[in-house]
């Protein structure tokens, strides 16, 4: 052991006195106690309500694939979800999914050029401007292609023959589900559960990580089971977070980064509150990088909703789709990040932007059916010429004209002067109608920061030390996607490190 090691060791034995002093006379550790629970000490529960294997704390992606992977190995799991239903954000998500290779060879097939796992690590570095972990991207890099044929194979999961190139990312690995949700994926998994004998308990809201020190293992939880009130569960063999984030917890993220202001919209679902990074800071967990949360630059302007159709901007700019602001003229190059994105829109202080795309660049991502019923509620306009576009959205005639022809110059000429995007064989111009307009606006999206874990899913707590029996996958974590996700990459993030936490778990699980 180095000094650096000695003296880290004796900083933490003195820091942590208190907490073990606190746990010999029966208290739990308890580190950021709420003005209610400040008062008095928190007592460690003499006796258990229940006694449970390997518990997860979420039923999105992560969860699941944490679940099925602690299945296989013939562990018994209980998944434990706040809210009436299962999925959180996963099952409203847009379902695209960011990997490099697949086993349909869909790159291959479509022509969508070269890819491989190191690319995708350095587009996720690049994106998240170096402050990711690498050996956490590694990790995803590396995995997605598993985790995505897993879902194929064993799952059923369908995809849409179609692979789109995403802001920030400088290949085409975008992934899409059949039917363009997150749904479909989460119903892939459940098919898998199915098959491990995994349980569901709906309406748990967990309130308390029990963890007697800073060198104790976690030994259980503290539901609020609803007509059963707080009951207290040991969990033997391991604790996985995959909880989520924290996009609808207003306070949390004023308190972290003030620019995300209560008037900017969610698209997240309503219980995306964050209190499991509070309950495991609580138990001496680190957290870093909570400051980084995202906006999605193409939700619904009036909802800040992320249905089907804000999906589209996402995915027609690869195609040759184009943004413009009330003026009818580009602000940004579409194929940038989202956080530049968001900026630039923003920076327009007119509430609302829009994508353009033609009847020629649909069949690249999405289907007949799903822009029909956009037509239909007025989320998708359609006209034959720009100019009757134009007048359709309220937007300047001769600006929005020139505009496009000035894109499709840059298609003649394979460079973009004014914004720099880059121009491939795969765009289409838009010089053949007929031609669509969906508006769009930032709301709050991914929190990129969350708990500390190692690459072996590891909850890490402040001194740099794995928490034992408590592991974490998904937004819930921090680390993977820096200052700024890259779209696509949310999915293979949970799916990769739910199945590394899954295995750690049960690998690392205390022998009987």
């Amino acid at each position: 052991m180095n000094e650096f090691e000695m003296n880290r060791r004796n900083f933490m034995q003195s820091m942590g006195s208190g907490a073990l002093a606190a746990a010999s006379a029966g208290l739990a550790m308890n580190l950021l106690p709420t003005a209610a629970e400040a008062a008095q000490p928190v007592a460690f529960p003499d006796n258990w309500d229940e006694e449970l294997d390997f518990v997860i704390i979420g039923t999105g992606y992560a969860g699941y694939a944490a679940a099925i992977e602690i299945g296989k190995s013939g562990g018994a799991v209980t998944m434990i979800e706040k809210n009436s239903v299962i999925g959180g954000n996963s099952v409203i998500s847009g379902g695209g999914f960011a990997c490099w290779t697949d086993m349909l060879q869909l790159r291959q097939k479509l022509n969508r050029g070269e890819d491989s796992a190191e690319l995708h690590y350095r587009d996720t570095l690049k994106g998240g401007d170096y402050y990711n972990i690498p050996d956490l991207v590694r990790v995803m890099a590396n995995g997605a292609p598993d985790a995505l044929n897993l879902l194929i194979e064993e799952g059923g999961l369908e995809l849409r023959p179609m692979l789109n190139r995403i802001g920030g990312h400088s290949a085409y690995r975008g992934h899409i589900s059949i039917d363009g949700t997150g749904k479909t994926l989460i119903d892939a998994q459940t098919r898998i559960a199915n098959k491990y004998n995994i349980k569901v308990r709906t309406e748990n809201k967990v309130a308390r990580i029990w963890r007697k020190g800073p060198q104790s293992p976690v030994e259980g939880i503290q539901v609020e089971a609803g007509r059963r009130g707080k009951r207290n569960i040991k969990v033997n063999k391991g604790l996985v977070i995959a909880a989520g984030g924290f996009g609808n917890d207003v306070a949390m993220r004023s308190l972290f980064n003030p620019n995300i202001t209560p008037a900017i919209n969610s698209t997240n679902q309503k219980n995306a509150t964050g209190e499991m990074i509070r309950h495991a800071q609580s138990i001496g967990a680190d957290a870093l990088q909570l400051c980084f949360i995202q906006l999605y630059p193409t939700a619904d302007p009036d909802t800040g909703a992320l249905d089907a159709y804000a999906l589209y901007p996402s995915r027609a700019p690869g195609n040759g789709g184009i943004f413009v602001n009330t003026k009818g003229v580009r602000f940004v190059s579409e194929l940038e990040r989202r956080d530049v994105v968001s900026r630039a829109e923003i920076a327009t202080g007119a509430g609302r932007t829009y994508c353009i795309f033609s009847e020629a660049m649909i069949p690249r991502f999405t289907v007949p059916e799903e822009l029909e019923t956009g037509l239909k509620v007025k989320r998708v306009l359609k006209a034959d010429t720009i100019s009757e576009l134009a007048r359709m959205a309220g937007l300047p005639e001769k600006e929005l004209e020139d505009t496009v022809k000035r894109h499709n110059q840059f298609f003649a000429d394979k460079k973009d002067p004014q914004f720099n995007k880059p121009i491939t064989p795969q765009m289409i111009p838009l010089d053949k109608g007929p031609f669509y307009i969906v508006a769009q606006w930032p709301s709050v999206h991914h929190c990129m920061g969350g708990l500390r874990i190692n690459a072996g899913g590891q909850v890490v707590d402040i001194w740099g030390d794995p928490v034992p029996n408590l592991y974490a996958a998904g937004e819930v974590t921090g680390g993977v996607h820096g200052s700024n996700r890259l779209g696509g990459n949310a999915i293979p993030d949970a799916l990769v490190f739910g199945k590394v936490a899954g295995a750690a778990a049960v690998a690392k699980a205390p022998k009987a």
